[in-house]
């Protein structure tokens, strides 16, 4: 059996008076969940030309890793925060991988 991580793309749009406010609550989740089995990377990202965009990529050792960040608690009571921060739901999307750039030993990527 190959191994397959799996790939998040999860993206949050800020209401325009809201950004500040919706970055702590999600820079707030990137430690506790770099703790977590399963993590491989999770990374915060702030659109350089539209400062309400932000989006997570992750990558996590499996499905069953990912369903289990996605149901803690540690995840869900920031998550319930969001109402009146955002412009619309979270667009959260799994990818599995088709192709990548092989890493140089002892550099990461």
């Amino acid at each position: 059996m190959t191994y397959q991580t799996i790939h998040v793309v999860a993206r949050f749009v800020a209401l325009p008076d809201k950004v500040e406010e919706l970055k702590a609550i999600l820079l707030g989740l990137i430690e506790p969940t770099r703790l977590e089995a399963g993590v491989i990377k999770y990374e915060l990202l702030q659109n350089q030309s539209d400062p309400t965009d932000f989006t997570f990529v992750e990558e996590w050792e499996g499905a069953a890793a990912l369903d289990t960040h996605l149901a803690s608690r540690r995840l869900q009571v920031p998550i319930a925060l969001l109402q009146g921060l955002i412009a619309a739901p979270p667009d959260i999307r799994r990818y599995s991988i088709l192709a990548a750039i092989p890493t140089i030993q002892g550099v990461e990527s």
